[in-house]
């Protein structure tokens, strides 16, 4: 077994308890979804938002929604890169895997650009 991480992000409309919850699982949703994961082989979660994004913490959805109570989340703060995207929420979603794992990086409504 090895370690690898699966990267993704999403945006929210507005600094809400309701638009983070709601694009934080869909983003978490297909994460899963696409690298077919179970929970067993996540070894932690790392969250990092916008500094315009403050009503909620990303990671208490997934915990909650999941009922993960033994993965280690973590909320942090983005940088402040000028001209950067706002409204960002990211996450790296550390599993433990086989050496042949790809992982499906999965980016949502208008964080595609982020990876090129």
């Amino acid at each position: 077994m090895i370690t690898k991480g699966i990267r993704g992000a999403t945006t929210v409309d507005a600094n809400t308890e309701k638009e983070i919850k709601q694009a934080t699982l869909e983003l978490f949703f297909e994460i899963i979804r696409k690298n077919k994961l179970t929970g067993k082989e996540i070894a932690y979660v790392i969250f990092t938002v916008t500094d315009d994004i403050t009503a909620a913490y990303p990671a208490k959805y997934v915990r909650e929604g999941f009922k993960w109570n033994d993965v280690a989340f973590m909320c942090l703060p983005e940088l402040e890169i000028d001209n950067s995207l706002r409204m960002c929420i990211r996450v790296m979603v550390v599993i433990n895997c086989l050496e042949n794992f790809i992982p499906k990086f999965v980016y949502l409504k208008g964080t595609e650009n982020l990876r090129k």
